[in-house]
């Protein structure tokens, strides 16, 4: 079997002397091609092709270009490519246009985390059992880099998008559902950040046997969301959120109607029909280079409620959105959930105000804290410890006490290597909601309340 270090070693472009000169060629006649189709469909104002019939034309102007440049060789004299040369430059094309060329790789290789480019040479990824490792260079040149993420922005994504001097950002969500970010012309390279998600990881079982979580936890967090507790995931970058927010919601019941709303999609709720066979996934998007057309997620956390869900979800919350989703928590919607970045459960309270103050209502701690407690029932922390993603506080949200301050009990606390032990057992109100969905909250112990 083929190592993981040798498998990064290789270049696919020039793993049997395929001329890269024909790459680029090929690559070229047949990107113009189907960007001269796309052009032609929407002046007669068909709809765009569907992915997979674009894929097939893609294949089948790859072979004729193929047979240009034999029967150019062949009147020429010269040698034409041999039949795995064809395959390799055939392959090579293929994935510059519905993949990411050399990245492609790195993409299919379940070991691999995350991958970080700074520049077309200088590649670090993360693998999944903690290391991090040097990669391959993912292309020629800086600007073939720029070319083949800009390539990807118009041919990859749910809709077309620039990556270009006058749009130097780009966030989008590939095929597989991993989400690629891109910077260029405000950074010395183009840099290229791609989080890649499991979705193999879906189920709260699945994170006991990992290790993220111990059985008792995984029971309580199970109850908790089949009781309808509104649920806020926080933890700082890289920690699991999305794959812990994946795994509650999968312990929704399958007739329950859901709306997920999120920056880039990255929940993945497609994956999971037959457990969520009800559900709109909702994405952000920017305005267009006319400056219109800007859905923010504030936007999509009003509408989403318009919709008739029984839950809704938000991938991260970071704005503006956070005052219609405390609303829809309070307002009927439970078992709503959400992600948040905070550096621990309590300081989730203080991130939840400060994104309240920038809204236009600007509201003062006072208020939000009014709502908060009127909204949310748990929060979920997550952290790393000792290189390994867990749990490390889980916070029940009791009410206000004197002076507007939120009330809370931390029922799993960190205990003395970070991950998170019993500390108290919940308030009346949530161990009987909890009790009617199957779990006996004197597993918890019986200490006093930390308030």
């Amino acid at each position: 079997m083929t190592s993981l270090h040798d498998r990064l070693q290789r270049t696919p472009d020039a793993s049997v002397g395929v001329p890269l000169d024909v790459v680029h060629e090929v690559h070229a006649r047949v990107g113009d091609a189907l960007t001269d189709r796309h052009a032609t469909d929407s002046d007669a104002g068909r709809p765009r092709m569907r992915v997979e019939d674009e894929r097939a034309l893609s294949r089948k102007l790859i072979g004729d270009e193929l047979s240009r440049l034999a029967s150019r060789a062949l009147e020429r004299g010269e040698q034409p490519l041999d039949e795995a040369q064809e395959a390799e430059v055939a392959v090579a094309v293929f994935d510059r246009l519905h993949g990411l060329g050399r990245l492609q790789p790195l993409l299919d290789d379940p070991a691999i985390r995350d991958i970080h480019i700074s520049g077309h040479a200088r590649v670090w990824l993360e693998l999944r059992d903690g290391r991090k490792v040097r990669g391959p260079a993912v292309a020629d040149s800086d600007g073939e880099l720029i070319e083949l993420v800009a390539t990807a922005a118009r041919r990859l994504g749910r809709s077309e998008r620039r990556w270009d001097n006058a749009r130097p950002e780009l966030n989008m969500q590939l095929p597989n559902g991993d989400r690629l970010h891109a910077l260029m012309a405000v950074s010395g390279r183009p840099v290229v950040t791609i989080r890649r998600h499991d979705f193999s990881i879906s189920r709260l079982d699945e994170l006991v046997d990992r290790g993220m979580v111990d059985s008792t936890m995984g029971e309580f967090l199970r109850a908790a969301v089949r009781s309808k507790r509104n649920l806020i995931v926080a933890g700082g970058t890289g920690t699991g959120k999305t794959t812990m927010l994946r795994c509650l919601i999968n312990e929704i019941d399958a007739d329950e109607r859901l709306i997920t709303i999120e920056d880039s999609l990255e929940l993945g709720l497609e994956h999971f029909e037959d457990l969520h066979p009800d559900y709109e996934s909702l994405e952000a998007r920017e305005a267009n280079t006319e400056g219109v057309g800007a859905f923010s997620l504030s936007d999509l956390v009003r509408a989403g409620l318009r919709m008739d869900p029984q839950r809704v979800i938000v991938g991260e919350v970071r704005g503006a959105e956070v005052l219609p989703m405390l609303l829809a928590m309070s307002q009927g919607n439970d078992g709503s959930m959400c992600s948040i970045h905070a550096d621990s459960s309590k300081g989730v309270f203080g991130r939840l105000a400060m994104y309240a103050a920038m809204t236009r209502e600007r509201l003062t701690p006072e208020v939000t804290n009014l709502l908060v407690a009127q909204a949310v029932d748990l929060i979920v922390h997550l952290g790393w410890v000792g290189g390994h993603r867990r749990i490390t506080s889980v916070r029940e949200v009791t009410g206000l006490i004197e002076g507007g301050q939120i009330a809370s009990n931390e029922l799993w606390t960190p205990g003395p290597d970070g991950g998170a032990v019993p500390n108290v057992p919940p308030s009346d109100a949530t161990a009987a909601a909890l009790a009617g969905a199957g779990f006996d909250p004197r597993q918890l112990g019986r200490i006093g309340a930390v308030r």
